[in-house]
């Protein structure tokens, strides 16, 4: 059966359903809500935690962070990006189990 056929929760349980993935995506999701706590938390407004997600979703994020600042626009990077490395965290997970011969399931 061709891609094309799967649905698409099919494909998305393909692409984050490894282990590996799921717990990267965990993670950068409890960094980003203790840093939004720890700002929010901060009455001098100097608070420098939203850097841990970032750096956490390197390259990526850092890709993205030409874009306008704020909040939302953060948050946007962080989730954009954890999704993207999540997906090659992945990717490569399989590569790795599957050894280098052609997966039967794609």
């Amino acid at each position: 059966m061709t891609d094309s056929g799967r649905s698409f929760f099919h494909r998305l349980r393909r692409v984050f359903g490894n282990v590996f993935a799921l717990a990267y995506l965990v993670l950068c999701a409890a960094l980003f809500v203790w840093a939004i706590v720890v700002s929010i938390g901060d009455d001098s407004g100097e608070s420098m935690a939203i850097i841990f997600p970032l750096l956490a979703t390197a390259p990526t994020s850092l890709v993205l962070l030409v874009l306008p600042g704020g909040l939302v626009m953060v948050t946007v990077v962080v989730l954009l990006a954890a999704l993207v490395n999540a997906a090659v965290i992945g990717w490569c997970a399989r590569a790795l189990r599957h050894g280098g011969r052609a997966n039967p399931a794609s």
